[in-house]
This record gives C-alpha cells, structure tokens and sequence, in this order.
C-alpha cells in the first residue's frame, strides 16, 4: 500500500467519527468523510454491489481526486469500505479520475482515468490523461505495473490528450471493451471504442458516436448497455447550452436510444433526452443486477451551485438506485423494488379534495423528511396544483404543476438558503386522461420526484433545517388527491 492510500485511509476513519449521528442521509449513499463526486465502478463482484466514487477525503470540496468504496446486497444499506485509490504514481499524480470495474476470474477489475499535470524544466505545461488498470478482491487493489494501458496515441489524429476519460468497462464473451470520452478533431466529444482479450493490452476499434458540436462540447462519463431490445447511449456534456426545457445550461446527462452494429463496431442513435430534469444530477453509471435488472446511480449535486453548509465535514451524495426500462422509446426509470422493504408506519388519505378556497391544506400523518410517498392528483379541474415540502422555520420547497403550460417546476428558493443561487428548473409533463401519478422520496436533503410511472425524473438539493417537517397541498381551481406516505427506516 502506498503512503498516500495509507493516509487517506487513516484520515477517513479518523475524521469520519467526528461526524455528528444523524446530519447524513438515512437511504442515500454519501461519503465517510470529505468530497464525493462521480459515481465509479457500479459493479456485481462476489455476489454484492459495489460502488466507487471520485472522492477527496481531506475537506469538504473538490481535491485531487481518489476513489472512495462502499458496497451493498440491496442498495438500500450501504456498507463503508476503506479508500480505494489514490494518486500515488507518475501517470495518475494528480488524480484518479472517474472510471468503471468488472469482474473477471474472481477477481475485481477497476479501470480509471489517471491524471499528470506538471509544469516542464523549461517552463511548458504538460497534461495527459490516460487509462489504467487496478486488480484486486474487494477491498485492496493493486495498479499493473503496464500502466497506463490506453494512451491518446491509440486516438484518431487530432484527438485530444488532455481530454481523454472516464472509460466504461465490461465482458462480451471472453473478449474486455471500453468506451471511454475524449475530444476528437474538431473540438468536440467523442466516445472511443476498445477492445483486449486481457484488460492490459488494448486495441481501438471505433468512434462509437460523436457530438458534432450539437451537444456541448466534452462527452463524460459515458454509459454504453442493452436494454429491452436496445441500445442505450448515457454521455454528459460539458459546456452546454440550454434548449426550451428538454436541457440546461452547463452540465447535462443525456441519453439516446439507438441500435448497435457489433460488426462495425457502430451506434446508430435516436434522440437526445434528459435523463434527470432537476436541479441536481449528473454522471450517472449503470450495473446489471444478477436477475437481470438494469440499475443506475447519479450524483445527486451540481458543478455550478455549491450548496453544502460550511460547518458539514462531508459533501456530496448519490441519488437512490433506480431500475431502468425502455418504454416507447423512452427511458423509464423507477426507484429500486427493494426500498419498499424499508416502508414502515403507512398513512393513506383517499378522495381528498382540494379546492383554491381553502388555502394551503395540511393532512393528519403526511410530513417528514425521510419517506416515500405516492399521490395521485386529478388535474382536470385544476389551474395549477403545488406541493409544499419541508415546510416550517419560515422555509418551505416546492413541487407545482401548471396546467396551461403543462410544465412541473421545482422552486428550492425558499428552502433557506443564503446564497444566489439557482432555485427553479422545469419540465413538460403529460397527464393521462387529466392525471398525474407522482412519487416522492425525501431523504433529509434530497428531493427526487418520479412522474407518471418513471416517465421522467426531477432531482434537487434542499439544505432546509432538519426541523421543517411539514408538508401541504394546494391548487388554483379544484383537485382531488389520494396520497400514500411511509416512513423509510432502516433498522
């Protein structure tokens, strides 16, 4: 083990005790200590879920990058690990950036971006970021003494050096592939394709798809999987610019549904389409599950609007686990089946109604700030219908659909905050024969509203005092609503 891994892991376990029980998350996943960003290495390995993340254990942002590790059977508990990587070699000194894992012959595979940024003797900046391999049985990895195994050399003339991450790994037969992001000749992203019978020598094999400089400009992260029948394509652009409601400026994830030609090693894609509309997700990554699932995770924060409060000792968490299915050619996503083994102390309140004239409405049993709940809302009479959350201490958030221009909007701007920062986002919803059927899981800070069935998802940060318990109803016109809450309790 290195001296700089043996001092993150020292760190982490030093300073993770000095954490007050109770200021983190119940169900979501957040770091022992310290930063995290990127989900990395969302992998099955020996029966149980792991899942890495870009991690910088020594304040409470963004550092030069390790990989923080936890694992889980169900992805609702979540089992702290110790730090997995750190930057410790020439080819990976200032950073081990984002990257993905497999597993192979009973052993565990992490493939990362390792990141050098020096300043030369003569007084030049050099920068490259190249692929590498770490090998090793769930808790402790070793770097291959090849790295890096990948280099920008293997790219298309004129492709970047500097640019060149995030490889996604996985197994087709006996044979390894990785699409890993980098920015081709014409100043915009593109996804590499390689292929290796052993994980250490590489071959390029394609430019799987490329931006064309139509959506941003770098493509990270990328996520390259079959789903019912298709092809999936998950990238997210850097530097983007907004487009109605479908994107937003800055950091975007996207996704297309496509076809894949294996001979040609070519995607075909369909349309591009937010993943998350909210104000707070990016980077997602995916895992196969043992039956069969597919199951992503994001990191539920933003580049662009920091928000952590200054006495936390810890920054950063991943939304819930959500299983993934291809539905009229749209990506369906719905929170893992296995959170419901966590409901307890159900409230149902059925046929209520709403009318403009009462205000904002209050019901017995609906509050809290950790819970799952279920309302369905006939709209049909309604102008607009808002729901009010983590309300009290003079703070409140809010989730509100508007008939006329058919857009759900989360409005964080009275959730206490204390800076300018962004507080509102928006999306097109479709109600069905003048409905709306609306999940919402709260998790203390976090915010993720699933729309009709996990047609589209909405994620945000709130960082309301924990005591703001209230939640309340209220419309412009008339609505009826039948509302199912539990508590999530992990015992």
């Amino acid at each position: 083990m290195s001296s700089n891994l043996d001092r993150a892991r020292s760190y982490e376990g030093k300073v993770g005790k000095q954490i007050p029980d109770g200021q983190k998350c119940v169900f979501h996943l957040t770091p022992e200590v310290g930063w995290m960003n990127d989900p990395n290495g969302f992998s099955l390995y020996r029966g149980e879920y792991h899942l890495f993340y870009q991690y910088h254990p020594y304040s409470s942002v963004w550092g030069p990058m390790h990989w923080g590790h936890q694992k889980t059977r169900d992805f609702i508990k979540w089992e702290q690990l110790p730090c997995a990587l750190a930057p410790d070699t020439e080819y990976d000194g200032q950073g081990c950036f984002s990257g993905s894992a497999v597993e192979h012959e009973g052993k565990h595979i992490l493939m990362y971006t390792g990141v050098l940024d020096r300043v030369e003797a003569d007084g030049s900046h050099t920068i490259r970021q190249t692929q590498c391999i770490a090998v090793g049985d769930g808790v402790n990895y070793e770097k291959l003494s090849a790295n890096p195994v990948i280099t920008a050399d293997a790219l298309p003339e004129g492709s970047s050096g500097e640019d060149f991450r995030d490889p996604r790994i996985w197994k087709e037969g006996n044979t390894f592939y990785t699409a890993v992001g980098s920015l081709g000749s014409d100043g915009s992203g593109q996804i590499a394709l390689f292929s290796s019978q052993d994980a250490e020598e590489w071959r390029f094999e394609s430019i799987l798809d490329a931006n064309g400089k139509r959506y941003g400009k770098m493509w990270e992260c990328p996520d390259f999987f079959p789903l019912d029948g298709k092809q999936v394509l998950i990238v997210s652009p850097q530097f983007m610019r907004a487009e109605g409601l479908e994107f937003h400026n800055g950091n975007n994830s996207i996704y297309f549904v496509g076809t894949y030609d294996r001979e040609k090693r070519s995607f075909l894609r369909g349309e591009a389409r937010s993943v998350d509309c909210g104000l707070d997700f990016y980077a997602p990554q995916t895992v196969e599950t043992e039956d069969g699932r597919r199951v992503m995770v994001g990191w539920l924060q933003s580049w662009d609007n920091y928000m952590t409060p200054e006495d936390f000792l810890w920054s950063g968490m991943m939304t819930i686990p959500r299983e993934l299915e291809i539905r009229e050619g749209r990506l369906i996503q719905n929170p893992v089946r296995e959170l419901e083994n966590y409901r307890q102390k159900e409230v149902s309140c059925k046929g209520i109604r709403l009318s403009e004239q009462q205000g904002s409405l209050e019901l017995d049993g609906i509050r809290g700030r950790v819970l799952d709940m279920i309302v369905e809302a006939d709209v049909s009479r309604s102008a607009s219908f808002t729901i009010h959350l983590a309300v009290g201490e003079g703070c409140e958030t809010t989730i509100s659909y508007e008939k006329e221009k058919g857009t759900f909007t989360t409005d964080r701007t009275c959730s206490g905050l204390k800076k300018d920062l962004l507080c509102t986002r928006s999306m097109y919803v479709d109600t069905k024969e003048g409905k709306l059927k609306l999940r919402l899981l709260l998790d203390k800070y976090t915010v993720e509203l699933f729309v009709n069935d996990g047609e589209q998802a909405m994620t945000s940060l709130i960082y309301t005092p924990l005591e703001a318990e209230g939640i309340s109803f209220s419309c412009k016109g008339e609505t009826v609503l039948d509302i199912t809450k539990y508590e999530i309790v992990l015992s």
